[in-house]
């Protein structure tokens, strides 16, 4: 999941004021893993409040490159925290919004505000960069600029056009490997999740609490696989597919993304009166495809083309509080032909900045190096095809996406597998229709992990789902985190199910954003992860 720039506005003041105060120095003790490793040094807390999160701390450790030598080279951890009140604590809560590539720093402060005061006291609430990322150094930004608009079309309508797409995603590889060589064999889950038990010894817990989103799902699964007496508390929301990491992961998103597509043209054409775009949702879909062929021919303001176009409104797919905002800028360019409306949701829900190149960077070192990709290109030519001829919307562009993959300079990892019996029972929580994590991940987590509770949020679309404003699904997370309890359902499939919320309603977009708690939580969570 990499963060794009414009949509993180709901939190931009909380993300500049963690990154001007972490501090530039970090403790130089060596930190292996598992029993018997050294002890990490504590970290040096320091205040670096903001206005929504005044209580806020950071502080930075240091952990081993390659973890199978403790003494050698060190990486730095940036930490953010929001320590407990309680007189009684439950220890650490580690907090991940994804990605990989997603800088955590910010969710520490939203998950202690998100939470029941009582709660949250009882926690230190513990957000993180993960190695590369964000002000961990050192961070990667493998070829700044390589989503600069404006792209080649995604969808190649020649063999010369495939080509050049290959070779420009062959280029990003190259240029990792030129770059960042010394760290790419050490960008993987297995290296993270290492990393989160160097912060579990800096803090002095004999255990970790976890709650990840997205991949950092699977990045807490594979902490708990390689630590299993170390978890106490393990929550993961909208779940990584285990048995798909990485390459058959992103051909189930191609489907599930073109399914959300849908669901946005169907919502549009229930709310023809506002958008005027017709009441038939095939005829709005034709429509947006029709607006795909024009930016095609005239990139609209001159930065926006069709996968520009396509990155624009992927963000719908994770979350439909995005709809209005999206619908209103789709409408405006078809019925008014305003170019600078569509240039403005792009900037706002897509452009790339200096954190997006990063993130990307990130992204595409863990997934490269976690599992191995096929090296044979008529293997990804044909899987793609296969898919745009029934799922058209992002299948191409997610292909280009990971394709640097397809010649990625490190060799390939075996992926762990996460089930688990040694564990306490865990918290899985999964939206029925989640585009970027289809529900079949959550069931396939639930059944790896022996004695876990899967809430479903019935009918729900959105890709992160607790803290983000359905009161029934929170209940269960607060439920788990003061006693550890979880749904038993008693039988196959879900063992709790809760009512997704109502959709957005089509307000003008400066109004149409109720649900702050959504807002707020998936500007943390970025895209793709």
């Amino acid at each position: 999941m990499t963060k794009r720039a414009g949509i993180l506005v709901a939190v931009g003041a909380t993300v500049a004021g963690l990154v001007t105060a972490v501090p530039s120095t970090a403790s130089t003790a060596p930190a292996g893993t598992g029993p018997g490793a050294p002890a990490a040094a504590s970290p040096s807390w320091t205040g670096c409040g903001t206005k929504s999160y005044p209580a806020l701390q950071c502080a930075t450790v240091r952990a081993p490159l390659d973890h199978d030598n403790p003494s050698g080279r060190q990486v730095t951890l940036a930490l953010s925290r929001i320590p407990h009140t309680a007189k009684k604590s439950q220890g650490p809560l580690l907090v991940n919004p994804g990605g990989p590539g997603g800088s955590g720093l910010s969710m520490a402060g939203f998950v202690a505000s998100s939470l029941p005061e009582k709660l949250a006291a009882q926690y230190d609430v513990i957000g993180f960069d993960p190695r590369g990322v964000g002000k961990s150094t050192p961070a990667l930004d493998c070829l700044p600029k390589y989503f600069d608009s404006v792209r080649p079309d995604t969808v190649p309508d020649s063999y010369e056009a495939e080509t050049t797409a290959r070779n420009r995603a062959a280029s990003f590889a190259a240029a990792c490997g030129e770059k960042h060589g010394d760290l790419l064999p050490y960008m993987d889950t297995v290296s993270a999740a290492k990393d989160l038990d160097v912060i579990r010894r800096a803090l002095g817990a004999p255990q970790i609490n976890y709650f990840g989103y997205s991949y950092g799902t699977y990045l807490g699964a594979v902490y708990a696989k390689l630590f299993p007496e170390r978890v106490r508390r393990l929550v993961l929301d909208s779940v990584v597919d285990p048995d798909g990491v990485w390459y058959e992961d992103n051909l189930g998103q191609d489907h599930a993304f073109d399914a959300r597509h849908k669901a946005f043209a169907a919502w549009v054409a229930k709310n023809d009166a506002t958008y005027g775009l017709g009441s038939d949702p095939a005829a709005v879909e034709a429509a947006w495809y029709g607006m795909r062929d024009a930016v095609k021919k005239q990139p609209a303001a001159g930065k926006v083309g069709p996968g520009e176009l396509e990155d624009t409104f992927m963000p719908g797919g994770y979350y439909n509080g995005y709809w209005p905002r999206l619908a209103e800028a789709f409408a405006a360019y078809v019925n008014d032909k305003d170019q600078e409306a569509l240039a403005t949701a792009y900037e706002d829900f897509a452009a790339v900045d200096r954190s997006g190149d990063n993130g990307y960077s990130v992204y595409a070192a863990v997934q490269c190096r976690d599992a191995g990709w096929p090296r044979n290109w008529n293997t990804w030519r044909n899987d793609t095809w296969r898919a745009h001829r029934k799922a058209p919307f992002m299948s191409w562009n997610n292909t280009w996406y990971n394709a640097p993959c397809a010649t990625w300079p490190v060799e390939p990892l075996e992926p762990v597998r996460v089930t688990n019996d040694g564990i306490p029972p865990a918290l899985i929580l999964q939206a029925t229709d989640d585009a970027a994590t289809p529900y079949e991940g959550g069931v396939t987590m639930s059944r790896r992990l022996k004695g876990s509770g899967l809430v479903v949020e019935q009918g729900g679309g959105n890709h992160g789902i607790t803290l983000s404003g359905n009161d029934c699904l929170d209940a269960h997370l607060v439920d788990y985190l003061t006693d550890g309890t979880v749904p038993t359902g008693g039988g196959s499939g879900a063992d709790a199910v809760c009512d997704a919320l109502p959709e957005p309603k089509p307000a003008p977009a400066t109004k149409a954003a109720t649900n702050t708690k959504g807002s707020t939580l998936h500007g943390l969570l970025g895209f793709r992860g």
